[in-house]
């Protein structure tokens, strides 16, 4: 299988290559603001793309959407494709699906709140461990009383339930106070407001959609609309780490494979590190190093290496640096590390090129033959072959109406769950309490009705005077009590006597 061409080395004159049997090995791509990461972002999309892999990745700034329409196809583009030595270097677009959690500028991206689950939606809430565990509680509950969490509704409706039976439930399963209920519905009320409502629902994703192949056998690119979402950094990273996790758990183990399944591309990854807890970082190591066997590759793209935690970025294999400006200590710390990952170059020095190079150049190191690094190349990255910019509201509207996927997912589905089972019994319950109970006689009798209650009173009696009917009834039943007595005894006498009856 072909390798995917990154560029050409200036020092060494050779090709500089990313073998696709390594490419489930991760990457990472830094370098300063405008030193041409999005390009070489663009290049590596394409070129995975081409070999039938998909990918994923975010569209910070607005320009990655180019990937979906051809290039202007210039005269210095070509020119410096024929330098490179880019066989067939001709304007072409590749096959790109949208997607926004906003659904504004693509299809809409829905998880369920079961599917986000307690620890990463309380990343998103920013709950301290107290309520963290109280979170914790409304799932179970949730889990033990059969009612489905799909949106933020549902979640509300538990919060309340949980506020109502606060003392069974603290002495079933733990303690849960007032305070922090009312603080998670704080946090709910933040979430919202920053646009997450329409997140969590249904249709939920499904990883297949993102894992598509067209109909000529080229990788489909999804691109994941961020200019906004970016603004909102928690939601952002912690909306990317579900995702990867969703992979590492769905995703059957295949090994080492001739090609990734697909690859994943994590862009301003600082903003999945910071302030993060050490317990979340730990988990993005694990899936980071155990994902590899389920033949995915993450790509971390930032603007300074150690922006990605040391345990992590010791699993990222294929490294493109580009320039980095040493003005301040930050910088020159930066500098150093960059320069230490790589393997060394007797050709090259490290530290001093990585302030030289020019837009568009980077340092490049991929794995090679047996998995070695190669030897760190000073590379002038290859072009590519999409529009490197933003496109029009036109053209993505025609991109997004042939999407092979927008029937399933442009409209929103409200199926029962937990708001409305729970809406519905409190419904039942409130109309038992206004549903007259069964009234007694003496009920009846206390209470005052007019002349038509009087001649009810009259023919049927109360409880203190008896009525016509009960009147007629005992008079009737003494005079045939009487008679039939008489009867009785004449009958009797006229026995002993010898008399006649």
């Amino acid at each position: 299988m072909d390798p995917i061409l990154i560029g050409k080395g200036i020092t060494d004159d050779i090709a500089v290559t990313l073998l696709p049997r390594f490419g489930n090995r991760h990457g990472l791509v830094a370098g300063a603001t405008g030193t041409g990461k999005t390009v070489t972002l663009m290049t590596l999309a394409e070129g995975f793309s081409r070999l039938g892999v998909p990918v994923f990745l975010a569209d910070v700034k607005g320009d990655v959407a180019g990937l979906a329409v051809p290039g202007d196809g210039g005269e210095k583009l070509a020119q410096r494709a024929a330098d490179i030595g880019v066989a067939g270097y001709a304007p072409a677009a590749s096959p790109v699906v949208f997607w926004d959690l906003y659904g504004q500028l693509g299809h809409p991206v829905r998880t369920t709140v079961s599917e986000m689950g307690p620890t990463l939606l309380a990343r998103i809430l920013e709950l301290n461990d107290t309520q963290a565990g109280v979170l914790d509680i409304v799932f179970k509950l949730a889990d033990d009383r059969g009612l489905l969490l799909l949106d933020l509704d549902d979640l509300r409706a538990l919060l309340n339930l949980v506020a109502e039976e606060r003392k069974d439930v603290s002495t079933e399963y733990g303690l849960v106070s007032a305070q922090s209920v009312a603080a998670i519905q704080r946090a709910l009320l933040r979430l919202s407001q920053d646009g997450g409502e329409g997140f969590f629902g249904e249709p939920a994703l499904e990883l297949a959609d993102i894992m598509r192949v067209n109909h000529d056998g080229r990788g489909v690119i999804g691109i994941l609309a961020a200019a906004q979402l970016i603004l909102k950094p928690r939601l952002y990273s912690t909306f990317l780490l579900w995702l990867l996790s969703e992979l590492f758990e769905k995703l059957p183990e295949v090994g080492d494979l001739e090609k990734p399944k697909l690859v994943f591309i994590f862009d301003e990854a600082h903003l999945l590190f910071d302030d993060a807890p050490p317990a979340l970082v730990q988990r993005i190591e694990q899936v980071v190093r155990l994902i590899r066997s389920k033949g995915v590759g993450v790509y971390f793209c930032s603007q300074f290496p150690d922006d990605v935690p040391a345990n992590i970025l010791g699993q990222l294999g294929n490294r493109v640096q580009h320039a980095l400006r040493a003005f301040t200590p930050r910088d020159q710390k930066a500098v150093k590390t960059a320069a230490e990952t790589f393997v060394p170059n007797p050709k090259l020095d490290v530290a001093a090129t990585l302030s030289q190079l020019g837009t568009g150049e980077a340092l490049v190191s991929t794995l090679q033959d047996k998995g070695v690094p190669a030897p760190v190349q000073k590379t002038l990255v290859a072009p590519p072959r999409c529009r490197m910019g933003a496109i029009t509201d036109a053209e993505r509207a025609q991109v997004r109406a042939g999407s092979p996927v927008g029937s399933r997912y442009d409209s929103a589905v409200n199926r029962e769950s937990a708001a409305e089972i729970l809406a519905r019994r409190a419904q039942q319950a409130a109309d038992q309490a206004k549903a007259p109970a069964a009234r007694t006689r003496e009920q009846d009798d206390s209470q005052e009705g007019g002349f038509g209650q009087a001649i009810k009173d009259a023919i049927f009696g109360t409880k203190r005077r008896q009525g016509m009917i009960e009147t007629m009834a005992k008079q009737t039943t003494r005079t045939v009590g009487t008679k039939l007595g008489n009867q009785i005894v004449r009958g009797i006498l006229g026995g002993i006597f010898g008399g006649k009856r």
